[in-house]
C-alpha cells in the first residue's frame, strides 16, 4: 500500500511481519534471512526480527540457516473458514465461473421435493437465465435437482421416483457425475448441474448453470460450460473440505469434548 494512501491507524511492523508469511509459498517453501529480506524489501536486520518474532510465536521455524512456515500458519485463516456459510464460500467460484462461461450460475439444496436457490450469480448481460434466492423449482424438473435426487439413499430415492425413465436417468446421473436438463423446466432454456460433496464424500448441494437453448446446444454445453462448471465444483469441495476441518479441529467442536 502506497505511503500516502495509509491511514493514521496503519501499523507497518503488522504489515511487513504478513509480508514475510506471504513470501513463502509453493516455489519458496524455505528461504534464507538473506533471501526473505529481498523478497520483502526489508533490511536484514527487520526481516531477522520479524522471523524470529514469528518464531517465537510458533508460526515460523529455522535449522539455523532456512526458515519454514509451521502448520500454526493454518490457524491464520480457520476463524474465517469456520464461521463461513456454504453460501459464502461457494460465492467466488460461481462469480469466477460465471465470468468464464458469460452464463448465470447458481448454489441450490433440496428442501423435500424441489431445489431452493441458496446463492445466485447472473451473467452481465441483458437477456440472461436468472433466479434470485429463495427461488424453488421442482427437484425432478431441473439438472441441479436431479443431481441432488441421483444422490439420495436408495430408500428416498424410491420415494421420490414415479417412473423407470427418471429412475434410470438418476442412476446415469450417478454415474457420470453431471445432469443435462434440455428445455423441460421452460421452454428455449438448458442447464447443466453437478454435485458439491463434503470432506466424507456427501452431495450436500449442486451448482448448476442455466443457458438460453438458442446460445448453446446440448452438445457445446457439455462441451464448453461443462468442463468449467466441474472445475468449479472441486474448488468448492475443496474449500469446504478445509471448512469442515477446521471445525472439526477447533477447540470448541463435538470431537475435542
Amino acid at each position: 500500500m502506497p505511503a500516502a494512501a495509509r491511514a493514521p491507524h496503519f501499523v507497518r511492523s503488522f504489515e511487513r511481519g504478513l509480508a514475510v508469511i506471504r513470501s513463502f509459498d509453493v516455489e519458496h517453501p524455505a528461504r534464507t534471512l538473506s533471501e526473505v529480506a529481498r523478497a520483502c524489501e526489508l533490511t536484514r536486520a527487520a526481516a531477522r526480527r520479524l522471523l524470529l518474532t514469528l518464531a517465537d510465536l510458533g508460526y515460523v521455524q529455522s535449522d539455523g540457516r532456512l526458515f519454514r512456515l509451521t502448520p500454526r500458519v493454518l490457524e491464520l485463516g480457520y476463524s474465517y473458514l469456520a464461521g463461513s456459510t456454504l453460501p459464502q464460500l461457494a460465492a467466488p467460484h460461481l462469480e469466477q465461473l460465471v465470468a468464464r462461461t458469460g452464463e448465470s450460475a447458481s448454489l441450490c439444496v433440496l428442501d423435500g421435493d424441489d431445489v431452493v436457490h441458496v446463492a445466485c450469480l447472473p451473467a452481465r448481460r441483458v437477456l440472461a437465465a436468472t433466479v434470485t434466492v429463495g427461488t424453488r423449482h421442482p427437484a425432478r424438473a431441473t439438472a441441479v435437482g436431479r443431481v441432488l435426487l441421483a444422490h439420495l439413499p436408495a430408500g428416498q430415492l424410491a420415494d421420490r421416483t414415479s417412473t423407470d425413465v427418471l429412475r434410470k436417468e438418476l442412476h446415469r446421473i450417478r454415474h457420470e457425475g453431471y445432469a443435462l436438463v434440455d428445455e423441460e423446466l421452460e421452454e428455449g432454456l438448458r442447464s447443466v448441474a453437478a454435485p458439491v460433496r463434503d470432506r466424507d464424500g456427501a452431495v450436500v448441494a449442486g451448482v448448476s448453470v442455466g443457458v438460453p437453448a438458442g446460445r448453446h446446444s446440448a452438445e457445446a454445453v457439455r462441451r464448453d460450460l461443462l468442463p468449467r462448471l466441474l472445475e468449479a465444483v472441486a474448488l468448492i469441495d475443496d474449500d469446504l473440505e478445509i471448512t469442515d476441518r477446521a471445525r472439526a479441529a477447533s477447540p470448541g467442536s463435538a470431537r475435542h469434548r
